[in-house]
């Protein structure tokens, strides 16, 4: 759970985040964000995912993969979530790789490194590094 203290909870600060921030959207959420004094961060999880039972998982799950990456941001933001459809369907793992990348795209989070899992790694020509047996 996170600290009230870290929580967005009146309209004026979700209006001021959502309409005079910057915003990166993904596939399934789109993250709008504002430099703060300390981060802080609200969610938007509207009946167009889904009934009460689909949107109250999906916050669940923005809530416990936000506050994971709340200490390791860049600088102190106040961040919106707003959830879209494609997030009912969707898992842990695609929700928060959709997060990384738009906490990327507006500079909150360091740029993901070479050769980290799931990117292949080139060589100086620019073609894959393969291991083959000598015949």
């Amino acid at each position: 759970m996170l600290p009230a203290r870290a929580r967005v909870r009146r309209s004026d600060e979700f209006r001021t985040v959502m309409r005079g921030g910057a915003r990166a959207g993904r596939r399934r959420l789109v993250l709008h964000a504002i430099d703060a004094d300390e981060s802080k961060v609200g969610f938007v999880v509207s009946k167009a995912v889904g009934n009460s039972v689909v949107r109250h998982r999906v916050a669940r799950r923005l809530r416990h993969l936000v506050a994971s990456r709340l200490g390791t941001l860049n600088r102190d933001s106040a961040l919106v979530v707003r959830a879209l459809p494609a997030a009912a369907e969707a898992s842990s793992a695609e929700l928060g790789a959709d997060l990384d990348a738009a906490l990327r795209r507006l500079g909150l989070l360091p740029a993901k490194q070479a050769g980290g899992p799931g990117e292949s790694r080139r060589n100086a020509d620019g073609g894959d590094k393969t291991t083959r047996a000598a015949p």
